[in-house]
């Protein structure tokens, strides 16, 4: 009977324990005007695992957030870019640590659920886990405000029906990852749309994602959120329709090329059946339009075609970008 391989060092039951308690965690807190709740946030992840980095960045807040944050023993940094995913991006960039906790700083998130967040991590179970809001009904319960389960159900439908993976909870703030999700992700998102790129971009990498229910709790009174409904809103299902133009190129220009042939057709088809009976064209700007659409759906398949081998290209070099960051991180720990 073949011996059953043991659990690598960094993933065995003493490390797990140790990084539950924050040991190689960094938490991650992007703040923008949250000096009613960073003080408590900051102390409750300090409690909840004592051997963990704090850091806060504070995207050019009007109130006391960064001194605050300071006085509670948080390391504090400047990030004058506006925007949740250039805040992100310069953590990513800069923090060094083996796990990262991120997490927003208006203490709606249960810093008691980060232990549950970065098990699976050191466990060597997933590369992402996802705090999800929404399987337990405390988002919905908590959260008054018009549309924003509807926009979260909208994006998880999209991310479904594009990429085929079901997430609980897309547009959750609290999240965690390995170092090697983190290095090896390009953020290019400037302001709230980081939470669709952070999903999309696991996916589509095929990364080792899992949900982790927790248990949501509204802003506190005089705590106003940050996030447009609308604009914001708007700005993720255009990061959606961008990141699958990037990544998978032959589905969104072989749809528009079908969407350019019918409609073509559509315009297309009464003209041949008038001419097949009088032998005359009389609608020929119709029959113009209808050549010109068919045209456009030819231009777009082989547009398709073309960027479908740039991107497995693209893909090629990441995969191998990300098995030299491994070894590399070996050689590092040797």
């Amino acid at each position: 009977m073949q011996e059953r391989p043991t659990l690598c060092a960094e993933s065995s039951p003493q490390n797990v324990e140790a990084a539950c308690r924050g040991k190689g965690v960094a938490v991650l807190i992007p703040c923008y005007n949250e000096a009613l709740t960073i003080g408590k946030v900051v102390d409750d992840f300090k409690a909840a695992m004592p051997e963990a980095a704090i850091y806060v960045y504070d995207n050019n807040s009007s109130d006391d957030t960064a001194k605050i944050a300071q006085e509670h023993g948080a390391c504090v940094r400047l990030e004058p870019r506006q925007g949740k995913g250039n805040v992100v991006r310069q953590m990513f960039r800069e923090v060094d640590a083996q796990y990262y906790l991120l997490v927003d700083g208006d203490d709606t998130y249960p810093a008691e659920a980060a232990a549950d967040l970065v098990r699976p991590l050191a466990q060597d179970l997933a590369d992402m886990t996802v705090g999800d809001r929404l399987s337990n009904g405390t988002y919905g319960k908590e959260n008054d405000r018009a549309f924003h389960g509807f926009g979260n159900n909208l994006v998880r439908w999209l991310i479904k029906v594009i990429y085929g993976y079901s997430f609980e909870d897309v547009m959750t703030g609290y999240r965690a990852f390995t170092r090697m999700f983190v290095k090896t992700m390009p953020v290019l998102s400037t302001g709230f749309q980081i939470e669709t790129e952070l999903s999309i971009h696991a996916v589509d990498k095929r990364w080792r994602i899992k949900d982790v229910p927790i248990v949501y709790r509204d802003r506190p009174e005089g705590s106003e959120s940050k996030l447009s409904t609308f604009q914001d809103g708007a700005l993720v299902l255009m990061a959606i329709a961008s990141l699958f133009k990037d990544y998978r190129p032959m589905a969104f220009f072989g749809w528009l090329a079908l969407f350019f042939v019918v409609v073509g057709l559509l315009f297309g088809i009464p003209v041949i059946v008038e001419f097949s009976a009088t032998h005359l064209v009389e609608r020929f700007p119709t029959a113009l339009l209808a050549v010109a659409l068919v045209l456009c759906g030819a231009l777009s398949l082989t547009v398709g075609l073309v960027l479908d081998t740039v991107a497995k290209n693209n893909r090629k070099q990441w995969e191998i970008s990300v098995y030299s960051a491994y070894f590399d991180a070996q050689e590092a720990s040797r």
